[in-house]
């Protein structure tokens, strides 16, 4: 019966979701409407065009601002975090740290 209730609790959702949850969510229906309408390339695309040029680096991801249609992809090489600003209506790489 123990186990069956520690199951229970590990498997259980939170009667209270976390604060960000509804922000991540707006967020993320906002970069898909940009995507639908044209606003912006496809990541796929994005990520054709950068992810070959940062040879020896791990991507780890990307972010989508749809107010200014800009990717953030986001790599990590040798310890260093690198971000490449990529403007998503043209795909062109338009900044990036590291």
């Amino acid at each position: 019966m123990l186990m069956f209730a520690s199951l229970a609790l590990t498997f259980a959702q939170p009667a209270f979701p976390p604060a960000i949850e509804p922000h991540f969510q707006r967020d993320q229906q906002r970069a898909w409407e940009a995507r639908r309408e044209g606003r912006v390339l496809p990541l796929p695309e994005i990520e054709r065009r950068v992810v070959p040029s940062m040879r020896g680096a791990q991507y780890l991801g990307p972010e989508l601002d749809p107010d200014s249609g800009i990717y953030t992809l986001k790599f990590l090489r040798n310890g260093t975090v690198i971000w490449v600003k990529v403007d998503g209506r043209s795909g062109q790489v338009i900044g990036r740290t590291g």
